[in-house]
């Protein structure tokens, strides 16, 4: 899934709902924002067996450390990112189970990829036989990000772009198509 605002958390979030109710074996995080009077100052993750830390946050200074990640006014808390999300991705990988279980990634973007750790274990969880992955990525703008165009190119990927119009109609369609991977 192509995303072009935070609206399509709320997207996966009915997605992964609708999954569960189906009592499909899923696992995975999403990406939330933070906001504080009103005004947005960072993202977290929240796995979904409903653990939550820190993605990023808004910088109070412009002075950037050499070992800060930073993404326009937000610095990226690796440690914590990394802490929650791979444990999550290794184990997805490595469950045997009857049926291919779901992977929820939201998202694969430019604060996720300062992490090595991550886009190694993305890309075996995409090369895993037996997990179907639901991912968002972001819209193309400015310098391409090797894996998200990585993904996008591949046989065995297939993109939807998420609109303001089609984002309440799109559901059925990736549900559908989610199911089909699983056959």
């Amino acid at each position: 899934i192509s995303r072009t605002s935070i609206e399509v958390t709320t997207l996966i979030q009915k997605v992964t709902q609708a999954l569960k109710s189906s009592g499909i074996p899923i696992d995975g995080f999403y990406t939330e924002e933070v906001r504080e009077g009103g005004r947005r100052t960072g993202f977290d993750v929240v796995t979904l067996s409903g653990k939550r830390g820190p993605l990023s946050r808004v910088s109070s200074d412009s002075s950037t450390s050499r070992r800060e990640y930073r993404v326009g006014q937000y610095v990226v808390d690796l440690v914590s990112f990394e802490q929650l999300v791979l444990p999550m991705l290794r184990n997805v990988n490595h469950g045997s189970s009857a049926e291919k279980k779901i992977c929820v990634i939201d998202e694969i973007g430019k604060m996720e990829l300062f992490s090595q750790a991550f886009i190694q274990a993305v890309r075996q969880t995409l090369t895993g036989s037996e997990t179907v992955v639901l991912g968002t990525i972001p819209i193309p703008k400015g310098k391409p990000l090797d894996l998200v165009e990585e993904i996008r190119s591949r046989k065995d990927v297939k993109v939807f772009n998420v609109s303001k119009e089609n984002r309440n109609s799109i559901l059925q369609d990736i549900l559908a198509a989610v199911e089909s991977c699983r056959k």
